[in-house]
């Protein structure tokens, strides 16, 4: 059989891009041909993903179609028309209230996006989720047979040491703070600054904050932050936007300590990164970051930002705690990547 994917938007450093990517290279190692399309990809992958519209010359009723659903799009519409065996991988989507006060069409289209889950229902063979917390709500949209994939990620992409620039730029005593993902609102950056202000403040006054991640499109949630910043006095706090791969690397590489406050989460990618590459983690319980954690790092039930900036001081003052921290998420990692991803998706299809 022939396995091809089909995605809304191929975004370059996007998690679900990445994933489509680990698991294309997979199944090809495995002798399956397999292709990747989308409505929108970014310039730099015109040599590997396709306009999903050119999609029909590949289409048969021997194939399956693996679509990576996360938002409303045109793409739904088109992957259901077709004869092809059908499977969605779910990544969530974000409530749409999260973004009424910042971007109205991405609340829509998040709105949309619910309800196009729900549609497709009764006409895929098979629905995954990246994680059991987003398999669950499969099933409440009325998915009957579901299962877990768990995101595919391929760790040799952190095997060096990162853009040399930012590792001699930073290259001092200071202790750094680490979040890695978009500026948008359900990610709760205004609470990492929080925390981080009181934790600046009060234990460590040589310490600054990374936030690496894409703010475009959400200019004004940007400029919200930007304020609070400024209005609370806090200093080294670092927004580096949209940056390419080897620079996040090096930002990882730097981090002393990963902090992760979001409200909504569907997996979380950069858990397991920082897991890998031995950063110790803090993280507010919600969605399905407990699950993605399984039991590695330090897991917040509340936000209390001067307890959050207490326990952030005692796991970077604490040689013995960040050691047991550092075990217990390689004991946690055991088994992901995308090899172990692929041969999990693979005895799917052999099902189908």
């Amino acid at each position: 059989m022939n396995v091809h994917q089909f995605l809304t938007s191929y975004s370059y450093g996007d998690a679900i891009g990445n994933e489509a990517l680990a698991l294309r290279d997979y199944l090809r190692e495995q002798g399956l041909q397999s292709e990747i399309f989308s409505l929108f990809y970014h310039p730099r992958y015109a040599g590997q993903v396709r306009n999903y519209l050119d999609y029909d010359r590949f289409s048969s009723a021997a194939n399956v179609v693996v679509f990576h659903f996360s938002i409303a799009s045109p793409v739904t519409k088109k992957f259901l028309r077709l004869s092809d065996k059908k499977v969605i991988i779910y990544h969530n989507i974000t409530p749409y209230y999260f973004f009424l006060d910042y971007h109205r069409i991405l609340a829509k289209d998040c709105f949309k996006g619910r309800i196009e889950l729900r549609q497709m229902a009764d006409k895929v063979d098979l629905a995954l989720g990246d994680s059991e917390y987003n398999r669950r709500e499969l099933e409440e949209a009325g998915f009957s047979h579901t299962g877990v994939l768990p995101l595919a990620i391929d760790f040799s992409t952190f095997s060096g040491e990162g853009a040399p620039l930012i590792r001699e730029l930073y290259a001092d005593e200071k202790t750094n703070i680490l979040y890695v993902g978009r500026i948008i609102p359900n990610k709760k950056i205004e609470d990492l600054i929080k925390a981080f202000h009181i934790y600046q403040r009060h234990f460590n006054a040589k310490s600054r904050l990374f936030l690496v991640g894409e703010t475009r499109g959400f200019e004004r949630y940007f400029s919200a932050l930007n304020d609070l910043v400024s209005e609370l006095g806090t200093h080294d706090v670092h927004f580096t936007g949209h940056i390419p791969q080897a620079e996040v690397i090096a930002y990882f590489k730097l981090a002393h300590l990963y902090l992760h406050l979001s409200e909504h989460e569907g997996f979380c990618a950069p858990i397991p990164e920082s897991f890998h590459l031995g950063i110790p983690v803090l993280a507010f319980a919600a969605g399905a970051v407990a699950e993605t954690m399984n039991g590695g790092g330090l897991l917040i039930q509340r936000k209390d930002f001067l307890s959050i900036a207490a326990l952030m001081d005692r796991i970077l003052r604490d040689a013995l705690l960040r050691e047991s921290l550092r075990q217990n998420q390689r004991r946690a990692l055991s088994g992901a990547g995308k090899e172990e991803s692929g041969r999990i998706l693979l005895s799917y299809l052999q099902r189908l």
